[in-house]
């Protein structure tokens, strides 16, 4: 299975590198242009639209599945970059792992940075006011909860990062 696995992998990243090619995309252009040319000689049949239809729609159904592996395995090593970065850096390690909160965690944390953001620029500026601390006490409150979800759902998963041979724990 883990052969197979990797024979996809390396397949995926072929074609999504050789369909990303501008070359590629002027012999589909061609291929629709010839397509359209021929209609006059098939008289615009039945068939002749079936060609184009049935042709597209494969084409089309099979790389929604290598372009999905592509994007997935490009987003997982992205996010270690991003957490080896924080985990080496003076980053706050709290971050580590939000990609898997759901939507509404994640709005939420947008919400609470962008008000650290504003207080941040308006200590700057000399404009602090006391509702700072209040905000303060929201974002740690917010930090709990997402290490409370990340324990459990690491509880109820095996601890993949043991699986995976890690020797680093999340904050």
């Amino acid at each position: 299975m883990a052969r197979l696995t990797h024979i996809f992998t390396r397949f995926a990243v072929v074609v999504s590198e050789w369909t990303g090619k501008p070359a590629i995309f002027v012999l589909a252009l061609f291929s629709v242009i010839l397509w359209g040319a021929t209609g006059p000689i098939f008289d615009y049949s039945d068939t002749w639209q079936l060609v184009i239809n049935t042709s597209t729609t494969i084409v089309t159904f099979l790389m929604v599945f290598l372009l999905q592996n592509a994007q997935t395995r490009d987003t997982r090593a992205i996010q270690a970059k991003l957490n080896e970065l924080i985990l080496t850096s003076a980053a706050e390690n709290r971050f580590i792992g939000i990609e898997n909160l759901d939507e509404e965690d994640l709005r939420h944390l947008d919400r609470l940075v962008e008000k650290a953001a504003k207080r941040h620029r308006e200590k700057h500026d000399g404009k602090a006011d006391e509702g700072g601390k209040r905000n303060e006490a929201v974002i740690a409150k917010s930090v709990i909860k997402q290490k409370r979800r990340r324990v459990s759902r690491t509880a109820s998963t095996g601890n993949q990062s043991k699986k995976a041979g890690s020797s680093r724990k999340p904050a």
